[in-house]
């Protein structure tokens, strides 16, 4: 879950200028325990917090600049906010994560790049280093020209370096990786197919431009050399920040579970951004939407008519093989769940699931890649047995788990 926060959320903007007073960051109800019970009860496991976005506010109290919560009202001055939220988490067995945006519309050093990388590579020092284990760094390729009217130009590999040297055990996510990548838009749906392997030649920073680089994000590449699987964002509102107008535009539970198989079940990792409000809480809302999204998810997993089967695995030619399932009884189908062991790579290129009872096979669904998880629906069907045929594939293909 993506947590955007911050002085636009008092200004009722989306991108600020950087001129913001810290005098109006003041969420006097903000409690992080709320937002961490929130994304527990969703089901979600990691929870990613704007330390820092565009407009250069630090949530924490950096010693790199003045423009942070200490200057604030908040906590009469001695709050932070990532400290708030990084306890919450480990409180209610969540991990936590950081985005500290490359871009900052306020300090006067952005344009000026040697001494803007070095402040940044401070501020990240210091995320990395007071606040203990990390699941993710959040990283996006926002750029802009600074006050000297030049194009600030980041240095990414010392970025990353730094994050290896505090944080081995967090996952890096940018454009580019070097470990998660985005999946090219902003709707939180992966792209179909959907390769974890991607050419590294393509997108080679973040924030590059150029032809191809949208279809790479969005579907990988079969032949890539980089195991870089896609990660997709997008938000329960309109917006990423809090808008009170947007209050009754929030994301229906049939909306989340369809985002859900477009992400999740695509072989992508679903970042949902649920916004805190000016009181510092998540909105009864959104709350109230992410539980019922949960028990929504789980309803559609259950029961689970697999249990009790009887399955065989045949490789039938060099990029083709077969699973047959047989069904305790015969039972009404309306989804499957296709996994494959991504220890051993992702294989499969294309495939069709085929029912049937006593009679002839009938066709429930066709599909290209599989990899970690593919989720599909399909018009009910009464069926007996189960067959997975694997088309095509980019090697021979390693047994693939079914579940109905």
């Amino acid at each position: 879950m993506f947590l955007h926060f911050g002085v636009n959320t008092f200004t009722d903007r989306e991108w600020g200028d950087g001129r913001e007073s810290p005098a109006i960051f003041n969420p006097v109800n903000l409690d992080a325990r709320q937002w961490a019970r929130s994304a527990r009860a969703g089901g979600f496991r990691t929870v990613i917090l704007t330390a820092k976005h565009h407009d250069g506010f630090c949530l924490w109290p950096s010693g790199t600049t003045d423009h942070t919560v200490a200057k604030s009202p908040f906590r009469g001055g001695s709050g932070d906010v990532v400290r708030e939220m990084v306890d919450a988490c480990r409180a209610e067995g969540l991990r936590p994560g950081l985005y500290l945006s490359p871009w900052d519309r306020n300090n006067p050093a952005y344009g000026n790049s040697a001494l803007y990388n070095d402040l940044y590579s401070d501020q990240l020092t210091e995320l990395l280093t007071r606040y203990g284990p990390l699941a993710e760094v959040w990283f996006d390729g926002a750029n802009g020209e600074g006050p000297n009217g030049k194009k600030q130009v980041y240095d990414w590999p010392r970025t990353f370096a730094i994050v290896r040297r505090h944080q081995p055990g967090a996952v890096i996510f940018s454009d580019a990786g070097p470990d998660v990548r985005w999946c090219g838009n902003e709707n939180g749906a992966a792209g179909d197919p959907n390769w974890s392997t991607v050419d590294s030649s393509i997108v080679t920073y973040p924030g590059a431009s150029g032809d191809g680089i949208i279809d790479a994000l969005q579907h990988g590449h079969p032949a890539g050399t980089v195991w870089k699987p896609a990660e997709c964002d997008t938000s329960i509102r309109p917006g990423w920040f809090y808008h009170p107008a947007e209050n009754t535009k929030v994301r229906t539970v049939d909306d989340l579970v369809d985002l859900y198989h477009l992400s999740v079940g695509r072989n992508a990792k679903l970042l949902l951004n649920v916004p805190p409000t000016r009181d510092g809480l998540l909105h009864d809302t959104d709350v109230a939407r992410l539980t019922a999204f949960r028990s929504q998810l789980n309803t559609l997993k259950e029961p689970n008519v697999s249990t009790g089967s009887e399955s065989t695995w045949k490789v039938t030619g060099a990029r083709t093989a077969e699973l047959e399932m047989t069904l305790a009884r015969p039972e009404t189908v309306t989804a499957a769940r296709m996994e494959e062991d991504i220890t051993k790579g992702q294989i499969v290129a294309r495939y069709s699931l085929l029912g049937g009872d006593s009679g002839a096979w009938q066709p429930l669904l066709t599909g290209t890649t599989i990899g970690f998880a593919r989720l599909q629906r399909f018009a009910p069907m009464k069926v007996r047995r189960l067959k997975l045929v694997i088309e095509d594939a980019i090697d021979v293909p390693e047994r693939v788990s079914l579940t109905v």
